[in-house]
């Protein structure tokens, strides 16, 4: 797509059907901590897959 055929969309205008986040989900978002928290959860769910195929 080039830029002439997107200058026509205007985000979050009626005809824009994708969801726009909420004020808790900007949160998370951007939430140094929570983004750690799941980093590290993310990790450990990785772990026990490689640990259950070896």
């Amino acid at each position: 797509m080039s830029k002439y055929s997107e200058k026509n969309i205007k985000a979050y205008g009626n005809n824009f059907t994708t969801m726009t986040p909420g004020p808790v989900a900007k949160f998370l978002r951007t939430c140094v901590i929570y983004q750690f928290i799941r980093f590290i959860v993310i990790n450990l769910k990785m772990l026990v897959v490689v640990k259950k195929s070896h």
